[in-house]
């Protein structure tokens, strides 16, 4: 069920980025820094665009920086820092991909009143959301929508999947029976190939999980580069019920695979327990999102050759982290 894009202002968006905002011809630049400059529409494919969030030691989001504060090294080498802005008015589209194994059985409810907040609250204009549930199987329970109301509806449709799955041509990763439980890296790279790859803007996966993958026909390399590929960041929510794992079991083991996808794609792990709940995470999450410096730069090697770039985002006060993705793949774009 494919529902409708928002029409004129969503195609404004999509024109909007290929490129970070840029200088408009018909003014003078003088009386602005380049920071502060609104946005115009272009295009300009050899633009490499990088979001990033700086923290300080406690885990604080630092909010004030300036271009001259950050530094761009691309496998090793500096680059020439074209657009920067703390304005992160971006349009924004969100996957939210939501663990309905059985070990979630008792948290799904949860989910479902956390997530309706964090939809009505973060959603403006111009964005838009999807959301997918993941369990033997994954499946799309509603497409883009910038409706609160119409996610709400989707978030209803949570129900617990596990077991044995069969050939399920509705849903967007297809498998043929098997034992399967948790598909996580199915459901991150449906998310990222199928849905992100082609959108503008800032693109978010938002994972609620206990970072099991049970079954997933790829590996989590495959979900790590679609992302990548996407240009998409990966936020996981870390969220297990001990119960679930049997008396005699040591629980949730690692976060092992939720802190791989989102360190490489610049992304962040959140824990959820007793004193930090998933509607905590989802406000800290909301404030991150809106606290992103958008960083937009030429590489010095122009070839489009499908390699991958490391990148070494870095800040002058050495007090600071800074998190962003760790790379890119120089890809040609494709002609339409």
């Amino acid at each position: 069920m494919a529902s409708t894009k928002a029409a004129t202002g969503r195609v404004i968006a999509s024109l909007l980025l290929v490129a970070w905002p840029t200088l408009p011809q018909d003014k003078p630049a003088q009386d602005k820094p380049a920071e502060d400059l609104p946005a115009s529409i272009s295009v300009d494919v050899s633009l490499v665009n990088i979001l990033a969030s700086v923290r300080d030691k406690r885990g604080g989001l630092i909010g004030n920086l300036t271009k001259d504060d950050f530094t761009v090294l691309e496998d090793g080498k500096p680059q020439t820092i074209k657009y920067f802005t703390r304005e992160t008015d971006l349009p924004l589209t969100i996957g939210l991909l939501v663990d309905v194994s059985a070990s979630q059985r008792n948290l799904i409810d949860i989910e479902k009143h956390a997530a309706r907040q964090f939809f009505s609250q973060v959603l403006r204009k111009k964005d838009e959301a999807f959301l997918i549930s993941f369990g033997e199987d994954s499946d799309l329970l509603q497409d883009y929508t910038n409706s609160p109301k119409l996610l709400q509806a989707g978030l209803e449709q949570l129900r617990v999947s596990s077991g044995v799955g069969g050939i399920q041509p509705s849903g967007p990763v297809p498998t043929i029976s098997q034992v399967r439980g948790t598909v996580l890296y199915d459901a991150v790279y449906v998310a990222a190939n199928e849905k992100l790859k082609g959108e503008v803007g800032r693109k978010v996966i938002v994972l609620i999980t206990d970072g099991m993958d049970e079954g997933s026909k790829l590996k989590i390399q495959d979900a790590v580069e679609a992302a990548q590929k996407a240009d998409a960041v990966i936020y996981s929510i870390d969220y297990a019920d001990p119960s679930a794992y049997g008396p005699f079991s040591f629980g949730h083991v690692s976060d092992f695979a939720l802190q791989k996808m989102s360190n490489e794609t610049g992304g962040h792990v959140y824990k959820v327990d007793r004193r930090h709940t998933l509607e905590d995470v989802f406000k800290e999450l909301q404030d991150e999102m809106r606290s992103q410096y958008a960083i937009g730069y030429t590489p010095t090697n122009a070839d489009k050759d499908g390699s991958f770039r490391k990148l070494d985002i870095r800040v002058s006060d050495k007090n600071l982290k800074v998190q962003a993705r760790k790379g890119y793949y120089a890809i040609k774009p494709e002609r339409s």
